[in-house]
């Protein structure tokens, strides 16, 4: 596995999950595209839309997928199946983003696929383009003993 992509990687997504806007620009190219699935089913553009959702969690003292029921919860992230393809000064990465978050009732795990396309630009990593999708079998698919 690429270890500098890998660490990169990890160091993105939490500065996504702390809602550390001014890490997650240094880490993001400013024509960043999305596909979030559970947003919209259209593609999103530019930083200002995640600009607002962390300053908005922040705010809240919440962080990306974990419900803080009037307080910050406690939560962590992991990667399963993390895959890394490099190819010179472009990276994809894809993996199972596990968002579990400690609540009264328990743990809850929220779960998503999700691919980011990362650059070199400039000498410095970017990432690109992100895709995600869910997690479990889309409702537009048969399930098995369905068919």
């Amino acid at each position: 596995m690429d270890e500098e992509i890998k660490e990169f990687l990890l160091n993105h997504l939490r500065a996504i999950q702390e809602n550390d806007v001014a890490a997650y620009y240094e880490t993001t190219a400013e024509d960043l595209t999305l596909y979030e699935w559970w947003v919209t089913p259209h593609r999103l553009n530019g930083l200002p839309f995640h600009e607002f959702m962390m300053n908005a969690n922040a705010e809240r003292g919440s962080v990306f997928g974990a419900e803080d029921q009037g307080q910050k919860a406690k939560s962590r992230l992991d990667l399963a199946n993390l895959h890394i393809q490099r190819y010179g000064d472009t990276a994809i990465a894809s993996y199972t983003m596990l968002v579990s978050t400690a609540l009264p009732e328990g743990v809850r795990v929220a779960s998503h696929n999700e691919s980011r396309v990362i650059v070199k630009i400039d000498g410095l990593w970017k990432v690109v383009h992100c895709h995600k999708s869910p997690a479990w079998q889309a409702p537009h698919v048969l399930a098995i003993d369905e068919k």
